[in-house]
């Protein structure tokens, strides 16, 4: 019978402990600010690309002229990423970042005011990367 208690006892325990490793952390809004910059980052390279493909384009049609258009499009999202990770640096330090810092009410409403614009961003370059794709698609 102390047997079969203990052996409960021990699976009791073993189930708890299982539960409180499936809590998982809460993503705090500074990691989804960084993860909506990694998520555009890596189109930087296709917003280089299409640009070179839509110069080679640009003439003095009307055809040539959207080419001008969407190559302006994605240049003005490219300095637009390079803006925002320009003042994002400047308003945080690599601690609260990368490692979770406690901010101050201050720098909690600037972090608020960057999430809107990372998300603005976002839809910069995507929706420049899109329109610039079905420009040259049409060829």
């Amino acid at each position: 019978m102390k047997i079969k208690i203990v052996v409960l006892l021990l699976l009791l325990i073993t189930a708890s402990c299982k539960q409180e490793k499936k809590v998982e952390k809460e993503t705090t809004q500074m990691e989804e600010v960084m993860m909506i910059h990694d998520e555009v980052m890596p189109k930087m390279g296709t917003l280089a690309k299409l640009v070179a493909e839509l110069k080679a384009k640009v003439d003095t049609t009307a055809t040539g002229k959207q080419y001008e258009v969407a190559m302006k499009d994605l240049q003005e999202a490219n300095k637009s990423m390079m803006d925002w990770m320009m003042g994002f640096g400047n308003r945080f330090d690599s601690d609260e970042i990368l490692e979770g810092k406690e901010l101050s009410p201050e720098k909690q409403e600037w972090l608020n005011d960057e999430e809107e614009k990372v998300k603005a961003l976002k839809e910069q370059i995507n929706s420049s990367i899109e329109r610039a794709e079905v420009l040259l698609n049409k060829d």
